[in-house]
């Protein structure tokens, strides 16, 4: 199980990524999984705050990352503050001072012997998902269902913390399950109603009935698993 945070903690991270922070550098700061950070967030903010922060910190990343990749164009140049200042009147200056590669044509090919053993050519192993035998569920969790007791069915790229997954598997049909009764009614809207599991064995039992309905993955706040 993932590890339990502080309310000073969870009061921290809520801070800090109120303030721009990823979730990645979340998890690593306080010792956590990203899932665990995810869940706390949502429990606290909202989901609808949650993604608004969440697409505002990639946002905010994203022209980190551009203004990192500029700074290092003009750092390679060797020309510092005062030569721009030196040299703003006179651009042939500047030109004759940038640094540029030293190609020799006759050495910008290398022959590289082929490779003389097999390569392993399988399909990866999936390793973002637990298989549900290997699963220790907690005795109680909840569901949300629809006013007619029918499960809530989403596709994996319906939850933003799976979004660093592979197109394939963005489409796989899921249903979500909660571990805490305050968490899944504030997911709930007017439409739906949370259903108590008290035997969690049915998610092993229901496994075969689930897959020939398409669903292949259960949501929960700590894992993905696979059925």
């Amino acid at each position: 199980m993932a590890r339990r945070l502080t309310e000073e903690q969870i009061e921290e991270i809520i801070k800090c990524f109120e303030d721009g922070a990823n979730i990645d550098i979340l998890s690593q700061q306080f010792n956590c999984t990203k899932l665990t950070v995810t869940r706390n967030l949502k429990k606290n903010l909202g989901e609808l705050k949650y993604i608004d922060l969440l697409n505002k910190n990639k946002s905010l990343l994203g022209k980190f990352k551009t203004n990192k990749i500029q700074s290092s164009d003009v750092l390679k140049t060797n020309i510092n503050n005062a030569d721009l200042i030196k040299y703003s009147n006179n651009p042939k200056l500047i030109k004759e001072n940038i640094t540029t590669p030293n190609f020799d044509t006759n050495n910008s090919f290398l022959e590289i012997a082929p490779l003389d053993y097999e390569i392993d050519n399988f399909s990866r192993k999936e390793l973002t998902s637990i298989p549900i035998s290997e699963v220790d569920f907690p005795k109680v969790v909840y569901m949300i269902v629809d006013k007619k007791i029918e499960l809530q069915i989403k596709l994996l790229k319906d939850f933003p913390e799976w979004d660093f997954l592979p197109d394939n598997d963005l489409k796989r049909k899921t249903i979500e399950i909660f571990f805490d009764l305050s968490l899944a009614k504030r997911s709930c809207n007017k439409e739906q109603k949370v259903l108590k599991v008290p035997n969690t064995d049915v998610f092993r039992i229901t496994a075969p009935i689930l897959l020939e309905k398409g669903i292949s993955r259960i949501v929960c706040p700590e894992t993905l698993i696979a059925l």
